[in-house]
């Protein structure tokens, strides 16, 4: 069984143009994480709170694009959004766990949208 604490990436892709990031992990655990998945599951303290409960929902993050990724030590990155969101490190286990369970948490920010109210727009083709 993998340890996904200790579980690191051996390749990161940042397709722009399809708004994915690549990447593919030491145990064959390879994703395509869209943009706007990222951005709205952002580690950051201003979209996840200061504790449980306090998660702040991201609106209108459709056309989202990765700019830059910087890496943090030998553990995360730093993801530069293109509207000027770059305050979440992202580390090595946190993209895994976003990975492994895309499908349930990307339901489940369509079923938050959907409580407030908010209709997601169709992104733009670039």
């Amino acid at each position: 069984m993998t340890n996904e604490l200790h579980i690191k990436p051996t390749d990161i892709r940042l397709h722009q143009k399809s708004r994915i990031l690549e990447i593919i992990y030491e145990d064959g655990a390879h994703f395509h994480l869209p943009c706007e998945y990222l951005r709205v599951y952002s580690p950051s303290a201003e979209v996840q709170g200061h504790g449980p409960g306090q998660e702040v929902l991201q609106l209108n993050k459709e056309n989202v694009n990765i700019t830059d990724i910087e890496p943090v030590g030998n553990y995360a990155v730093i993801l530069y959004f293109d509207d000027d969101h770059n305050t979440g490190i992202y580390s090595w286990q946190h993209l895994y766990t976003l990975g492994k369970h895309q499908e349930a948490l990307w339901k489940q920010y369509l079923d938050r949208l959907e409580e407030a109210g908010h209709a997601r727009k169709t992104p733009t083709v670039q």
